[in-house]
């Protein structure tokens, strides 16, 4: 299991969760509008969803339905 970050990031972009992110597993590129936290290395600590300023973050089952793909995003972001 791992924390998703979704539709709400897209266009803030807010680095708080970066900041916190103790094995910093939080991560994007200049052309991405949004974070994204690889799956492989989440120790599912939370403490990013706690400071998200826009709600984006949430545990995978715990993802708003219309933001499941959001999965898919995230992990697919670390697989380029």
């Amino acid at each position: 299991m791992t924390y998703v970050i979704a539709q709400p990031c897209i266009g803030v972009k807010d680095n708080s969760c970066v900041e916190v992110c103790p094995v910093d597993c939080i991560h994007s590129s200049d052309e991405a509008d949004q974070y994204f936290i690889n799956p492989d290395e989440c120790i599912d600590c939370g403490v990013c969803a706690e400071v998200c300023p826009v709600e984006a973050i949430f545990f995978e089952d715990d993802v708003p339905e219309q933001w499941v793909s959001f999965k898919e995003v995230n992990a697919a972001f670390y697989q380029r």
